[in-house]
């Protein structure tokens, strides 16, 4: 006769194989089996709060508010499952996907036992809402000592956010000031953060954590370090940890490409491409655009138009809108505007914003008029309330001595109720990060 607890383990592999594979209502339907079989120990049994998180997985996946309803109450029977932080996490997390923010924490207020992995889901639940605000008010309510993951979702929901980066670096500081130490995910969501900002002083900060730890070899934040340093203005530190990286897979080349593109050194990002193919590494779109881009800094419109054919016929790369309007933009940097032009007209994705916007602006610089008043009459169409779109125009007019038709643009722009957009910066300090 097979022992109980075996015999339950064995479907708990099984209940895990329908949920990983995607087959909720077929994992609902076995974990009901499951929970009725009197070949398997009780439901109160320890060896039960496996299970329970899986089937709650498929309730939330399902979006069932009545399944979750139903095993919530199962295991509130049960007494002591409620205290498992698995059962606990996993009926905070299925609440908050089939219910709502507030139905998960009507519940996680009324759970026995909240340690960090219960705080986890809570704050994952406001992450996942997009209440950010709510998941950084709960980390700080914590009434247990925080885990890295508590933190890790904040940190990425606010980096991700956009709107306030710097409260990323000061939460990565609060973190290791509690004495939490930072993982790779930490530092994974943290990069962007302070590749927003610019500042070059947090990235350092970062890589310098990451290699005290052995974290700076890994291509994935190998790849990100590389992209903030170049966009915080230092290629030799995105060199340095390009060279440091030991299994460089398309993305870390990616990167690298960009940043000498970004700092103009597009002869260098070229030849890095060169030495990637030799690396049998096959390219992507992203690294397509980083080629395009370096071939429009170092004003090489014939090699981006070879290396377009070659990475969409050869490497069978799809190209998208953003590939085209790169592809526009290197064309009109070279002043061939009207081959610019033919591309946008020609090309079999939709024409977005960017492509006409290279174009205006290549118009701006070698004086078009005709094809600068096309490009901007499809830009008021597809985004009437950028501001800067009109002035672009009315400048060129002024450029060009047409002080009337730039003046009928300014007004055309007040009677539209086009205003222009205040700017802003960002100052970081060692405490605080403030707007002004």
């Amino acid at each position: 006769m097979v022992c109980p607890h075996r015999r339950l383990a064995t479907l708990t592999k099984q209940l895990t194989g329908h949920v990983n594979a995607g087959r909720h209502r077929d994992a609902l339907a076995f974990f009901a089996r499951m929970a009725t079989d009197p070949a398997l120990p009780p439901l109160t049994d320890p060896s039960f709060a496996y299970a329970f998180p899986l089937a709650l997985k498929s309730s939330a996946a399902l979006r069932r508010p009545s399944a979750a309803a139903s095993l919530h109450a199962l295991a509130h029977k049960c007494g002591g499952l409620l205290q498992s932080p698995f059962v606990a996490s996993a009926l905070v997390a299925s609440y908050g996907a089939c219910a709502s923010p507030e139905a998960a924490r009507s519940l996680f207020d009324e759970l026995p036992c909240r340690n960090a992995v219960v705080w986890s889901a809570m704050i994952s639940v406001y992450v996942r809402s997009g209440d950010v605000a709510a998941a950084v008010m709960a980390l700080g309510d914590m009434d247990v000592a925080p885990t890295a993951s508590c933190f890790n979702s904040v940190i990425a929901a606010v980096s991700e956010s956009g709107e306030h980066p710097g409260r990323a670096i000061e939460l990565y500081r609060h973190m290791a000031g509690m004495g939490v130490k930072p993982s790779l995910i930490t530092l994974l969501a943290l990069v962007p953060a302070c590749a927003a900002l610019g500042a070059l002083g947090s990235v350092r900060e970062v890589h310098g954590f990451a290699v005290r730890h052995g974290m700076s070899t890994s291509c994935h934040l190998g790849s990100s370090l590389i992209e903030a340093y170049g966009r915080c203005g230092s290629l030799v530190g995105a060199q340095r940890v390009f060279d440091l990286v030991e299994e460089r897979d398309v993305v870390v080349w990616s990167s690298v490409v960009s940043a000498c593109a970004f700092h103009g050194h597009g002869d260098v990002a070229m030849s890095l491409f060169g030495r990637m193919e030799l690396d049998n590494v096959r390219p992507d779109g992203i690294m397509f655009l980083g080629v395009l881009k370096a071939c429009g800094h170092a004003g090489r419109a014939d090699d981006a138009l070879n290396y377009f054919d070659v990475l969409t016929k050869t490497y069978g790369v799809e190209a998208s809108g953003d590939h085209y309007s790169c592809l526009v933009d290197v064309l009109g940097r070279a002043g061939r505007l009207q081959q610019a032009y033919d591309v946008i007209r020609t090309m079999p994705v939709r024409v977005t914003a960017k492509a006409w916007g290279a174009l205006l602006a290549a118009c701006r610089k070698y004086g078009d008029v005709g094809l600068a008043e096309i490009a901007a009459r499809a830009l008021f169409e597809i985004e009437p309330e950028n501001a800067g779109n009109f002035v672009s125009l009315a400048n060129i007019y002024s450029g060009l001595g047409m002080h009337e038709e730039a003046e009928r643009m300014r007004r055309d722009m007040e009677q539209r109720g086009v205003q222009l957009s205040p700017g802003s910066s960002w100052m970081i300090h060692h405490k605080s990060s403030e707007p002004f």
